[in-house]
């Protein structure tokens, strides 16, 4: 009794099938720049082999993203598509409070501008 093979296909191919980088090239460079960890190991080689229920460990615009491969793609298809291929594992980080925004009407007219400079400047003695 022979077990199946276990479907696999290619790190860089996977990544961009399942809509994390816009194009493969990005992926590819991305993998061969040493920036992806397959089950805790880094891995510079795009055509490692990932399969499901492997997780990967990856930077993504300014965050870490951490997902595990749930299935293998047969196409790039819609982003709907693409997210039933993997389970994002990402910790949530709090948001930082917005900061707060200037309630002036912008930049001062002359008049207002006047009255600025009289209420800063000590009187001359």
């Amino acid at each position: 009794m022979t077990e199946a093979p276990r479907p696999t296909l290619r790190l860089d191919k996977w990544l961009w099938q399942a809509r994390f980088f816009k194009t493969r090239t990005l992926a590819t460079k991305l993998v061969a720049g040493a920036h992806v960890r397959v089950n805790g190991a880094k891995t510079d080689k795009p055509a490692a082999q990932i399969g499901p229920g492997d997780t990967l460990t990856f930077p993504q615009g300014h965050q870490i993203r951490v997902v595990r491969v749930l299935a293998l793609g047969e196409r790039r298809g819609p982003a709907t598509e693409a997210r039933t291929l993997y389970e994002d594992l990402t910790p949530i980080k709090e948001t930082p409070p917005a900061t707060p925004k200037y309630e002036g009407g912008g930049r001062p007219t002359k008049k207002q501008r006047r009255d600025l400079d009289r209420s800063r400047k000590p009187p001359l003695e």
